[in-house]
């Protein structure tokens, strides 16, 4: 039949129906949900199958919850209800799975938990009633599977002892009396159910040894229909924590279950934790894991040697909060930090296959141990990020990543490097007990030892100092050289703050950086400078009393601005530069008296041409500041000349992030983008009218729907500064706008927005 029906299970102690309507594509307008509620506390395992063969048949469902139970539901047409309660005590249990007898319709349910037993529960009566237990490993269940094969049934679990057994259910014939001869027999448990009067054996057929560290889930190839019967592949696919997948199968002639007939794919180096789940394809032909972080992999079996398996592109993402992102300056790619501890580096790529573009993740830069908070760009492939630490780190691309940059998105390498392109670094490792991505050059790459040789003849050879490998790449990379393969050396740590960093950012001509950090004290509030040129600090800006939460450079690096938590903002104007580097001093900001805002201000920007400024705060206003009198020219005398320009705009809820786009629309209006804290992303224009701010200064453009906006605050927004260059122009001529997104839902969203349009 036809896969119409999913169901779920979250911590948010609910299971979901979802249900496909027409067409057969999973869009949001025809979906149904149906919730089951009843758990206590999070759901951690469900399962679910079709008690006959008809379309719209009974739907029998197992849940099992951290509140020590496991809840049997049905479904009768569009009704479901919760059938039975199995208590299980102070126990857990961790997967659930449901099949039927063999050669019967009655439901078996196995329960795998932490008193590291499966127990089996047999459906009569309506009740599932507890039939046998199956003692054997030694440690939490993590996961149980049914398989029926033929007359058989096979059940295969895996356990936090690094086995994985697999049983056999048959049915018995009564008729043969035993034998009394003396050959060797596996130990039988016998169970007979009373509704059909048939006695069922079950034995223990395989245990599977080949895992070095908590197997986590253990799953059966899908079954397949050929020649108008379901056949079931003896294969099963197995994640464990030690990194890798395995398959195994039965040894061709003996039928044994061995290592050696079976592939085992993974991951070496990086910081990652092992493999929690694990599904082949429903041919068989790929099979996809998702690792601790949340990382996918995905695999696909050669075509000539069925024994290879190779990785593929797969989606990949921040799987925390997005904390800000940020355009390359020539607006080819994107780069994103998140409190997940990962700095990505999303650029777009045609496959041969595929007329789209699509974009891919294809470098991660930093993988820290502390959570990202804030990064800039300085210049095209030089960036400095702050996490959760006093020390800002400065990265430089490396040359391996510049020539996969050049071959994935297909820009000349003469467009992208400079003349210094000859001394730069192969790539970067990070050391055994290191935080910082060490630069490795072309002589430090170790030889790799010819296969035949003892390789682990030492320790020192079991755990190589430097795991880069350079590679060359015409398609996104996977995700393991993604952790270890294109990290970016790091230039340069920045110390002089004396809590987390929260901001930083860059100007324009990229010779100074500017940053703050966490502040509750005037002295910690202070918004540092520094020259790109020396990284020495050129001076301390003392003001706001709280933490700095945004700084931008105006376009023409005259002037940087500040928000703070202290619900107000500063001005900084550029003097004439000394020998040491340019001098900022203060020549606007509100206070007590002056404030608009009176919550935290969240976010800043600037308009194109310098003039104005604009700030979002959660007290859900956005204003336009800047001299709104100007027929007036006072120069150095901003403190009084700089007022709100525009009327208070209402966004409806907190604003967490603002930005104006460096394209005007074609009537000579700013474009604003605001981002609020429910997710919503709301698109107006402004312009000037009059001496006085009016209401209808402001328009209204686009407001996202819910599938488009981010599910959680938007934590920072950012516009592409170029409008409809090569591939972003469509054949009417309008020119598209680009604004990148990134929210507390751990996405990054790209919006193509239609110039003319608004």
């Amino acid at each position: 039949a036809s896969e119409t029906e999913l169901i779920s299970g979250g911590s948010d102690k609910q299971l979901i129906l979802w249900e496909l309507n027409g067409t057969g594509k999973w869009s949001n307008q025809l979906v149904k949900s149906i919730p089951l509620k009843g758990h206590a506390e999070a759901v951690c395992a469900v399962d679910a199958v079709y008690q006959s063969d008809e379309p719209d048949s009974n739907l029998l469902v197992a849940s099992a919850a951290s509140d020590s139970t496991v809840r049997i539901w049905s479904r009768h047409g569009s009704e479901v209800k919760c059938i039975e309660i199995l208590q299980f005590g102070n126990g857990f249990v961790m997967d659930v799975c449901l099949s039927f007898l063999p050669g019967s319709n009655v439901p078996i349910l196995a329960c795998g938990g932490d008193n590291c037993k499966i127990h089996l529960f047999i459906q009569q009566n309506d009740q599932f009633q507890k039939t046998l237990i199956l003692p054997g490993h030694e440690d939490w269940i993590r996961g149980v599977e049914w398989a029926a094969c033929g007359e058989d049934l096979f059940l295969a679990s895996c356990a936090q002892d690094c086995l994985i057994r697999i049983w056999k259910v048959c049915a018995k014939s009564k008729e043969l009396p035993e034998t009394q001869n003396n050959s060797i027999r596996l130990k039988e448990n016998v169970f007979t159910v009373e509704d059909t009067v048939t006695t069922y054996a079950i034995t223990l057929e395989s245990v599977l040894a080949g895992h070095e560290n908590w197997v986590y889930a253990v799953h059966w190839q899908p079954s397949f229909s050929k020649d108008g019967s379901m056949q079931q592949p003896m294969r099963i696919l197995s994640a464990s924590m030690d990194k890798t997948v395995i398959i195994w199968e039965p040894d061709k002639e003996s039928g044994v279950w061995l290592e050696q007939a079976s592939v085992r794919v993974g991951e070496v180096g990086g910081n990652t934790l092992g493999f929690f789940d694990c599904q082949f394809s429903p041919d068989g032909s790929m099979i996809v894991a998702h690792a601790f972080h949340g990382a996918l992999h995905l695999w696909k079996q050669a075509t000539v040697n069925k024994k290879e398996w190779t990785p593929e592109v797969v989606i990949s993402g921040h799987f925390n909060s997005v904390e800000d992102v940020k355009w390359d300056p020539e607006g080819e790619f994107i780069i994103s930090v998140s409190s997940d501890q990962t700095t990505r580096l999303f650029a777009p790529w045609k496959s041969k296959e595929d007329t789209e573009v699509t974009w891919h993740e294809i470098a991660r830069p930093q993988v820290h141990g502390y959570d990202m908070r804030c990064l800039a760009m300085i210049g095209r492939f030089q960036f400095v990020s702050g996490a959760d630490e006093k020390v800002l780190r400065v990265f430089r691309a490396p040359k391996n990543f510049i020539e996969n940059f050049s071959n994935i998105t297909g820009i000349a390498m003469e467009k992208l490097c400079s003349h210094q392109s000859s001394d730069l670094p192969e790539g970067a490792t990070v050391p055994a007990l290191g935080l910082s991505n060490k630069a490795v050059f072309e002589g430090d790459m170790a030889v790799q030892p010819a296969e035949d040789e003892e390789t682990f003849n030492s320790i020192s050879n079991q755990y190589p100092e430097i795991y880069f490998q350079p590679l060359i790449l015409t398609a996104p990379p996977p995700e393991d050289h993604l952790l270890q393969n294109t990290l970016w050396p790091e230039i340069q740590k920045l110390y002089g703050h004396g809590y987390e960093i929260f901001c930083v950012a860059c100007n324009n001509s990229n010779t100074v950086v500017a940053s703050a950090c966490k502040a509750s004290k005037k002295e910690h509030a202070a918004i540092i400078l520094w020259s790109t040129s020396s990284w020495k600090k050129l001076q301390s800006l003392s003001f706001h009393n709280l933490t700095v939460t945004q700084l931008a450079f105006s376009p023409n690096d005259k002037f940087l601005l500040a928000v703070s938590r202290d619900r107000n903002w500063s001005l900084w104007r550029k003097q004439d530069s000394s020998e040491s580097g340019p001098v900022f001093s203060c020549c606007a900001y509100t206070d007590k008296n002056t404030a608009v805002h009176s919550r935290i201000i969240w976010s800043c920007d600037w308009t194109p041409d310098s003039k104005y400024f604009v700030t979002g705060s959660r007290d859900k206003k956005v204003i336009i500041w800047g001299r709104c009198d100007l027929s007036v020219t006072t120069e150095g005398n901003e403190l009084d000349s700089i007022k709100p320009c525009s009327t208070v705009l209402d966004a409806g809820d907190s604003v967490t992030a603002v930005s104006i786009s460096h394209v005007l629309t074609p009537d000579g209006r700013y474009i604003v983008a605001v981002g609020l804290e429910d997710g919503k992303i709301i698109l107006y224009t402004w312009k000037q009218s009059g001496q006085e701010p009016a209401l209808a200064d402001w328009t209204l453009c686009v407001e996202m729907d819910d599938s488009r906006s981010h599910a959680l605050a938007v934590k920072r927004l950012c516009w592409r500064h170029h409008a409809g260059r090569a591939g972003h122009n469509d054949q009417n001529g309008s020119e598209w706008l680009q604004l990148a997104s990134c929210g507390a839902d751990h996405c990054v969203k790209i919006f193509n927005v239609n110039r003319f349009a608004l």
